[in-house]
């Protein structure tokens, strides 16, 4: 596991697997008919990942209004998304909403997608992972390199590793709630992330 705890990356591969309607008719009556109230299709319920299977009809999150201002309260809710997008990637293996609002030069962050979408090829799937944010805070203050710094407790719960034939491969414990910083700078009207690190004490 590497220092943000929030990113488990020690389960291995294994095995040498590599991870890899019609229209109804018009009425020829000169009398109007009342236009039938179309039936609205049934929506799918969500399914959480679990030892039967992967997660199913995962609900993409959404960027909240307040996210897309360059404020105090506009960082501070780009954070709390951001790791909502991780959420959906350790749920359905899709890292590329994250990685839209994530620089490659995190290396924590492109560490934690390369396991997240090994762990969802072949057939694969991960079950928990989820992580909660309670606080996020931010002195909002620019440093020279355009950065701005947010300070984040996670909390994250245990994660297990299936493989394709639904043996549980891997089983980690819940880590302990860590401390992390957020670097992350406005650019083009949208927050994006640089960066994320452990807070040492």
């Amino acid at each position: 596991m590497v220092a943000l705890s929030l990113f488990p990356v020690t389960a291995c591969t294994g095995g040498g697997t590599t991870p890899g309607a019609t229209a109804a008719s018009a009425s020829l009556s000169p009398t109007a008919s009342p236009t039938p109230t179309a039936t609205p299709s049934p929506t799918a319920s969500y399914k959480p990942a679990d030892a039967s299977g992967r997660a199913e009809n995962v609900p993409v999150p959404v960027l909240p209004d307040a996210a897309k201002a360059e404020t105090k309260e506009g960082l501070e809710a780009f954070a709390r998304y951001w790791f909502s997008q991780l959420n959906y990637a350790y749920e359905t293996g899709d890292v590329s909403r994250l990685s839209e609002v994530t620089s490659p030069a995190c290396r924590a962050c492109d560490r934690a997608k390369t396991v997240i979408t090994g762990w969802h090829e072949g057939g694969r799937w991960l079950v928990g992972g989820r992580t909660e944010t309670p606080s996020v805070s931010t002195t909002f203050k620019v440093a020279p390199d355009g950065n701005y710094q947010v300070a984040i407790q996670v909390s994250q719960v245990s994660i297990s590793y299936y493989n394709a034939d639904g043996t549980l491969h891997q089983a980690d414990k819940k880590p302990e709630d860590t401390g992390n910083l957020m670097l992350a700078v406005f650019r083009d009207g949208s927050w994006y992330v640089n960066n994320i690190q452990p807070i040492v004490g």
